[in-house]
């Protein structure tokens, strides 16, 4: 009888731990599907960020300014092209992570879950770089430096630096989303 009673104990429990298990994969797969969007939304908002203007430019004190059209791109420089990168990369590795995890359902090994792990952090510090790099760059074109003469461009490219500037907090969103996988990672591991 007593016997019994644990068999029943230990199916409830293992009931209950499959229960724990299924919402855990249900929280890594949400948050795998919003490190997709936050990269894919901060790439695409950063890599189409274009504004064309018509600079006045006066040469010699005593003729009048040259009209010159300018354009701003994130292409033009290359701490957004890498911002762009990471993004991107950490958008292909994410789709390809949802699909690994949605084909190993119920059989997944350490070796996976340890290859998954590590790209994760791997996510994490590129995207962390990339906002790094992208940010000089912003606070550059935001503040210029008179150090080196360079001029500050959002007065002229507002509408350029927004668009960038929008993109920072699209990345730095997914880099803490997957710093977050890491620690789900890292639970389910032992």
């Amino acid at each position: 009888m007593e016997h019994e009673g644990k068999n029943n104990m230990n199916g409830m429990e293992m009931e209950k731990g499959k229960r724990e298990s299924g919402s855990r994969k249900g929280v890594e797969l949400t948050m795998r599907v919003l490190a997709l969007v936050l990269t894919m939304a901060a790439a695409t908002v950063l890599g189409v960020a274009k504004q064309t203007k018509v600079v006045s430019i006066k040469l010699i004190p005593t003729l009048p300014p040259l009209d010159i059209t300018t354009t701003a791109k994130a292409s033009y420089l290359s701490a957004f092209v890498y911002n762009i990168s990471a993004n991107a990369i950490a958008c292909g590795y994410t789709a390809i992570s949802i699909a690994i995890l949605m084909i190993s359902r119920g059989r997944r090994s350490k070796k996976l879950l340890m290859v998954v792990l590590l790209g994760d952090l791997v996510m994490v510090a590129l995207l962390f770089s990339g906002t790094g790099a992208a940010s000089a760059i912003g606070l550059m074109g935001l503040q210029g430096n008179k150090h080196v003469m360079w001029k500050k461009v959002c007065g002229v490219f507002g509408k350029f630096c927004h668009r960038a500037a929008s993109s920072l907090p699209l990345t730095l969103l997914a880099a803490v989303v997957f710093m977050f996988l890491v620690v789900l990672d890292a639970i389910k591991l032992p």
